[in-house]
C-alpha cells in the first residue's frame, strides 16, 4: 500500500513495516544465540543490540526488556521457527488437534514435548534463577506457568471431544495432570537419571494414555 505525506511526497508502507520486521527478528535472533552461546546471566541488552546491529532503544522498542526478550526465545522454541507465535498457530498443537483419538492426541503432544522441552528448559530454569534477585524475571516465570496452565485446560477439552477420556476424571484433572509432567522440574528429573529426550516422550505418552483414557486406550 502506498501512502501519501504533506508536500506531496510518496513512500511505500509496506517497505517499512517490512524493514521494521526483519529488524524485530534480527533483535530475536541475536538474543537467541546470544543466550544459548553465553547464558542468560552473562548476556547484556547491549550486546543483542551490538549483535543485531541496532540501538538499545531499538531493542526495547521492537521486544522489550531483558526479561522479555528471554520469554521471546522461549517462544520462539515452542514455535520451531524464527519467531513467537501464539499458542493455536504453532504446528505442534495443530498436529494435536488434527489428530483423530485421544490416544494420537497424547501420542502427537508426548512426541512435541520430547523435542522441545530439550530447548525450553533450560531457558524456563534460567528464568527461574533470575526471578531470585530480579522481580521482573520472578513475574514473567510466573505468568509462563499460569500461561502453561490455561493451555493444558485447552488441551483438556480438546481430549475430552474424542468421548475417550475417563469419565471420573475433571477437565481440571486432566490439565493439572499433564502440566505437571511438561513442567521442567518433571523433565529435568527424568533427563538426570540418564533418560534421553525420546524415552521421556515415550513415557510421557504411556503414562498420560494409562491415566488419562478409558481402559488406558493406546498405552504401550
Amino acid at each position: 500500500m502506498v501512502e501519501t505525506v504533506k508536500g506531496g511526497r510518496a513512500y511505500d508502507a509496506s517497505r517499512r513495516r517490512e524493514a521494521a520486521e526483519r529488524t524485530r527478528l534480527a533483535i530475536l535472533a541475536a538474543a537467541r544465540d546470544l543466550f544459548a552461546e553465553n547464558g542468560y546471566a552473562a548476556t547484556s541488552v547491549q550486546a543483542v543490540a551490538e549483535r543485531a546491529r541496532v540501538a538499545v532503544d531499538t531493542v526495547y522498542a521492537k521486544v522489550g526488556r531483558k526479561p522479555e526478550l528471554l520469554l521471546a526465545v522461549h517462544d520462539m522454541a515452542l514455535a520451531e521457527g524464527p519467531e513467537p507465535v501464539p499458542a493455536e498457530e504453532r504446528d505442534y498443537v495443530q498436529a494435536v488437534r488434527a489428530a483423530p483419538t485421544a490416544a494420537a492426541k497424547l501420542r502427537t503432544y508426548a512426541a512435541a514435548m520430547g523435542r522441545l522441552l530439550p530447548t525450553t528448559v533450560p531457558i524456563m530454569n534460567a528464568l527461574r534463577e533470575a526471578g531470585a534477585t530480579d522481580p521482573a524475571c520472578a513475574e514473567q516465570y510466573e505468568m509462563l506457568s499460569r500461561r502453561r496452565a490455561a493451555n493444558m485446560r485447552l488441551f483438556a477439552a480438546d481430549l475430552r471431544s474424542t468421548g475417550e477420556v475417563r469419565d471420573d476424571l475433571t477437565d481440571d484433572a486432566v490439565a493439572d495432570l499433564v502440566w505437571s509432567l511438561n513442567s521442567p522440574e518433571w523433565f529435568s528429573l527424568i533427563a538426570t537419571s540418564g533418560r534421553t529426550s525420546q524415552e521421556y516422550a515415550d513415557l510421557l505418552a504411556d503414562v498420560l494414555c494409562r491415566t488419562l483414557l478409558a481402559d488406558g486406550a493406546g498405552a504401550g
